[in-house]
């Protein structure tokens, strides 16, 4: 047996594999947020479609949950809840664009407000990280009035782009943890020689 097929053999060997493959889903994760950034009108579809499909398997898998605790005080709240996300799942998937317009303004009115109180907040307290939080209440709310100005044509880019950006961060964000990782390995596999 070489020296390279004993070393991959090893707790060390297997765990830099693990890392290796982290690394691979990154690089996966990045190529589709570059793709989706690329075509973001399919990529907003494309999300609102799988919001759909996730609300109404949630809504199902609710109601089964319901129905076995049907002898507990919640079971009309879980039949209740379930059935909203049964009819929200299925309004998303038969008109995604439509709602694509109603979950971008919901965006920009969450962009506005948590950018509102992130610059009031800053003002009043004014703590030691007074200028960061002011930046980030002043782009949250210039982000919020971009996406307001041009609503409803909004509704076309700005989820996709939510969406492809971040599987190109949480990809870029496994890439260098599958990286990092196996340097680490390395490092002390090196030492336990």
């Amino acid at each position: 047996m070489s020296r390279g097929t004993r070393r991959a053999n090893t707790p060390a060997g297997r765990l830099g594999r693990r890392f290796g493959v982290l690394a691979l889903l990154g690089g996966i994760l990045v190529l589709a947020g570059l793709v989706g950034l690329a075509y973001v009108g399919f990529a907003t579809l494309t999300t609102m479609i799988l919001f759909g499909w996730l609300l109404l398997i949630g809504g199902i898998v609710g109601l089964v949950h319901a129905v076995q605790s049907r002898d507990t005080s919640f079971f009309w709240l879980g039949v209740v809840v379930a059935a909203l996300n049964i009819a929200a799942g299925a309004v998303v998937i038969r008109r995604p664009e439509v709602a694509a317009v109603g979950l971008t303004m919901f965006a920009a009115l969450l962009f506005l407000t948590g950018g509102l109180f992130r610059l009031v907040g800053s003002l009043v307290v004014r703590g030691p990280q007074m200028g960061w939080t002011l930046v980030q209440g002043a782009f949250g709310l210039l982000l919020g009035i971009l996406v307001l100005v041009d609503w409803p044509h909004s509704s076309l880019y700005v989820i996709g782009t939510f969406f492809s950006l971040a599987l190109l961060f949480d990809g870029l964000g496994l890439i260098a943890l599958g990286i990092g990782g196996r340097q680490v390995v390395n490092l002390v596999s090196e030492k336990d020689r």
